[in-house]
Formats: C-alpha cells, structure tokens, sequence
C-alpha cells in the first residue's frame, strides 16, 4: 500500500502542507486545547464498528459485537458506539461502572475478568452483569455467591485457554500453559458439569488467545481446538450453548509497510468454520460474539506533541516533545512502533534522524527512535498515530505529571470530551495528617 493511501485509510492527509485527521487541521486544534492532546475522530470509530458489523452480518447473522472497554474508555467513545448498537466487554468492575454512566444497559455488558474477588462478583450480580468465569475453582464461589443475594443464576461460560496464543508482544499473548487466563482442555468437562450441578441452566463460552493480531492465519490452531472442545464438552454433557465468544486481538497496521488485517481472511479462518459447525447442529443455535477493542479504536485517534528542545549531543540528535511515557507507555512498556509525523510537511531533501523523546526522568522515555524526518524546530507539532486503543487508558501522573485533555472530533466540530487535569487534581485524593501540620 502507497504512503498516501496508508495515512488516507486512517482519515489522515496534508492539506496544503497542514496535517488534517477527518477533515479538521489538527495544528489549530492543538493551538485551541494545548498539547499533549489526544484528538478521537467519531466518524472513524463508526465506521470501523460497521465494518465488523458488515462482515458478520453478511456470514452469521445472530451476532454480538462487544468493545473492548480496556481500549479506550473515554465515556463519548463508549455512548457512540451504543448509539451503534454494540454490545460491551468489561474487565474490571471499574469499566464496568464507566458503561452505565455512559447510558448502556447491563444485558449488553460482559464482564470477563480474572482473580475475580467476592466483591466483583456481588458488583456484577447486583447490577444483573454476565460474568464470565477464568477458573475451575471460580464456580463454587460465583454459585454461593448468586444464591446468597437471591439472584436467578445468569448464563454461566469461562474462558478457554487454547494454548495457542497470538500478539504484537509477549505481554499481549494470553493463550498458553504459562499464561494466566484461563483453563485448558482437560478442565472444560470438569467446569460445565460443576456448573450444572451447581444450578446454572443455560451455557456460553468464551476463548481469546491475544492483541494486536495482523495475520489471520494466528486464529487457525486456536480456532480449531476451541471448536473441538465446546462439541466434546456439549456431546459429553448433553448440554448447548447460547453463545460462543472468539474473543478480540484484530490488530491495526502501526507502520506504514502493514496492511490492514485481511478482515476475509478472518472470516474464513474464524467465522465459517463455526458456522460450518453450527449448520451440524451439534452445539446448538449460538449467538457469535466477537471482542474487538484495538480495531475499532486505534487508528481514531491520533496524540499531538509539541518539540520544546531539540538537542545534538554531537553523537545523536533528539527531539524533545510535552508527552512522554506518562501520556503514551505502550513504547517503553512493549517495544510498540506507533508512526510519528510532523504536522507541518516541508518539501526539503534534507532528512535527519531523531530520536522522540519525553520529559519523563528515566532514560526509557522514548516514544520513537531513529526516525527519519525532515529537519524539525523547536516549536513543531507532532503527531503519534494510532494513539486510540491503549493509548489514554494506560496512561498515568508520573513524575506528577497531569494526564491530557481529550477531545472529540465529528463532521468540522471539535468538543472537550475530558478536561487537562491540573496539578491540584493529582493531589486531590491526599490528605497530610493533623500531627504532620
């Protein structure tokens, strides 16, 4: 794919030499909010939704598609993408909390956790959320639990681990004997009869082997054996299945030599084989759920830095920039490439290499090493791409350090969609002792 045509599938282009992201010239919109700013494209966010939609739609139509609250939690982004009819997935009580103030009812909310406490549980049961279970011995307790507040039993699933795992890192790969999520093979019987003899009466299940996945054919192994699994244990125990949940990990091109994952591709590796599958009549009538978060949010938003310093140590030149690992971690936590441009683009030959770096106090805080671009100013804007999924959601006040405003953009409108905190919102939770006064 040409460079043009890269930056254009993600809303980007330069008009008149000016970056502009859906339509809008995001050097005007950082003069307006200040920088670091992530900027959120609406129309982008929808579009990716209907995307998925399209293509399950056009394979199985009883279908679910959950976001990934974990992605991007912002509250706008949560009530568009209600507005388009998707359903939501939670891993914490705390996201949970962020989906009923942004107006989404609990039946559309499934809450996959893990080490889940007592009080998760009582959370999720009180406020009829699914849960979807990670551990054999989980069960006992989910079940104690529901008749302890008097509550009819919801549709019991749990995670399988398929020990095939996929992802852009290490930290992402969540199928395998080491990896915590989670239980394998020989347990599944073991946890579906456990749960009927414990009075759950209808059955779903759910498998996600990691994020960020580009290539289709990662799903392939993983597939299988989940599909050979959930009809041993429905043959085995008699039992059929409400839903079957692939999970997410549909990744995004971060650097500009990608292609978009082959979204056909997906649905022949993924989609047909459980409708082929279904079409026995083996396990039922399922509702396919699938859990996407980075696919749907990441390319919508981009972050934009400012250069206050630019340095050559006679050795290597740098680029200082406002955010840092405390805006964006996933560099210095994962390795992650996300493509910096500048937002002006000048027509010189003259291309240096820079490295991007924060104003965090640790010599990791690098959000782009090595780049090639044209000779940058002190005073430039800087745009980091594909900042949507991940991005504000893993951010946090080191060095004390206020996070970022975010906003949202939409057909030639800009709305503040979360203010800059301020240096007395990061000490507002503290309180010094009467004896230390």
């Amino acid at each position: 794919m040409k460079y043009e045509k890269w930056l254009k599938n993600k809303e980007l282009e330069y008009l008149e030499d000016t970056l502009h992201f859906g339509g809008m010239n995001v050097i005007d919109l950082a003069e307006r909010y200040g920088t670091p700013v992530y900027i959120i494209n609406e129309q982008l966010l929808r579009k990716r939704y209907k995307e998925l939609k399209s293509l399950l739609d056009n394979t199985y139509k009883k279908n679910e598609i959950h976001y990934a609250v974990k992605a991007n939690s912002n509250l706008s982004v949560l009530s568009i993408l209600n507005s388009e009819g998707a359903s939501f997935d939670c891993s914490s009580v705390g996201e949970i909390h962020a989906c009923f103030k942004a107006g989404i009812k609990p039946e559309k909310i499934f809450y996959t956790g893990n080490m889940f406490t007592n009080e998760d549980f009582k959370y999720a049961i009180e406020n009829n959320v699914r849960i979807n279970l990670d551990s054999v011995s989980q069960i006992s307790r989910l079940a104690r639990m529901y008749d302890g507040l008097d509550n009819k039993k919801q549709t019991f699933s749990v995670r399988f681990n398929p020990e095939f795992g996929a992802g852009h890192h290490p930290h992402t790969i969540t199928g395998g004997r080491n990896i915590k999520f989670g239980i394998l093979e020989e347990q599944m019987v073991e946890a579906y009869s456990l749960a009927r003899e414990l009075g759950f009466e209808t059955f779903g299940t759910h498998m996600h082997i990691g994020s960020g996945i580009i290539d289709a054919q990662d799903y392939q192994k993983a597939t299988e054996k989940y599909l050979s699994t959930i009809t041993r244990v429905s043959e085995t125990l008699g039992i059929s299945f409400d839903f079957v949940d692939f999970g997410g990990g549909l990744g995004i091109p971060y650097r500009p030599d990608q292609d978009p994952l082959d979204l056909q591709a997906y649905n022949n590796i993924v989609i047909d084989q459980f409708k082929t599958l279904v079409n026995r009549g083996t396990i039922g009538e399922p509702t396919l759920k699938i859990e996407p978060g980075r696919y749907i949010a990441g390319e919508a938003s981009v972050l934009i830095t400012q250069i206050n310093t630019i340095k050559n140590n006679g050795y290597k030149l740098f680029a200082g920039v406002n955010a840092g690992f405390n805006t964006l971690v996933r560099p210095t936590m994962y390795g992650s490439y996300h493509h910096i441009v500048p937002c002006v683009k000048t027509n010189g030959s003259n291309i240096l290499s820079y490295d991007i770096v924060g104003p965090i106090c640790e010599s990791g805080d690098v959000l782009g090493k090595e780049r090639g671009i044209t000779e940058l100013k002190e005073g430039d804007y800087l745009a980091v791409l594909d900042a949507g999924a991940y991005g504000f959601t893993m951010s946090s006040p080191y060095n004390s350090r206020p996070r970022p405003a975010e906003i949202l953009i939409n057909m030639g409108n800009s709305y503040l969609v979360r203010k800059a905190e301020s240096y007395d919102d990061l000490l507002e939770l503290q309180k010094i002792p009467d004896y230390l006064k």
